[in-house]
């Protein structure tokens, strides 16, 4: 199994345990190693299904109780409404997404890099934030939409970052979306969390995640 770069953060897990107690079917469509899976350790006693590009990235020990490897944006294998809750964190569109091939011994955290060959072209970790990066998102939070009951419970971690000095506003995005699909927000978090302390903006780093939770149209 490959090292993954972008886990979720130990601090969100008990979070995602307490808001998830009661519902039965969880799915993280972006899911890397699944991680999520570690939700059962506080609590969660219902199943954990996980979806990941890149096979390499699929851990069975973390609880996952199934792993299905392929696009997000195009699930036909999983039936409408089949699950009553989501939880992901997709990727921030942030340098993590470079992708040449590194010449040196320098130290990197890219996707690319830590896979240790190029992503599927689909692979959001690949895309750096622009029009195809939101495209994307936007197709997977389709697919998202379909898959999810009504009233189910999307909880979505994502992250802000600096470009140029810029904050370039993410978060901000992912909840216009999918707001504008219909998915109502109910709570939106700031946490703090470590970030990298090195690297072209190592200095000017947002200092948190947002964790927002939305309950879908119906």
């Amino acid at each position: 199994m490959a090292k993954h770069p972008a886990k979720f953060s130990d601090v969100f897990i008990p979070i995602f345990a307490d808001a998830l107690k009661g519902y039965k079917k969880v799915y993280d469509p972006m899911a890397g190693t699944g991680k999520l899976g570690k939700i059962k350790a506080y609590g969660y006693e219902g199943e954990v299904y996980c979806n990941e590009i890149e096979p390499e990235w699929v851990d069975y020990s973390f609880g996952v109780d199934q792993w299905y490897v392929g696009d997000a944006s195009s699930m036909p294998h999983i039936a409408d409404s089949y699950f009553d809750a989501i939880c992901t964190s997709p990727t921030y569109g942030n340098r993590m997404a470079d992708h040449f091939e590194a010449k040196d011994e320098s130290h990197r955290i890219t996707y690319r890099h830590y896979l240790g060959r190029v992503l599927n072209k689909n692979n959001t970790g690949r895309m750096q934030w622009g029009k195809k990066y939101r495209k994307v998102h936007e197709d997977i939070y389709l697919e998202c939409k379909r898959v999810l009951c009504d009233r189910g419970l999307f909880i979505l971690n994502v992250s802000d970052h600096i470009r140029k000095g810029e904050i370039v506003r993410v978060s901000d995005w992912h909840k216009e979306v999918l707001s504008a699909m219909g998915f109502v927000c109910f709570s939106d978090e700031k946490i703090k969390t470590p970030r990298m302390g090195f690297g072209a903006n190592s200095a000017l780093r947002v200092d948190h995640e947002r964790v927002m939770m939305f309950y879908s149209g119906g």
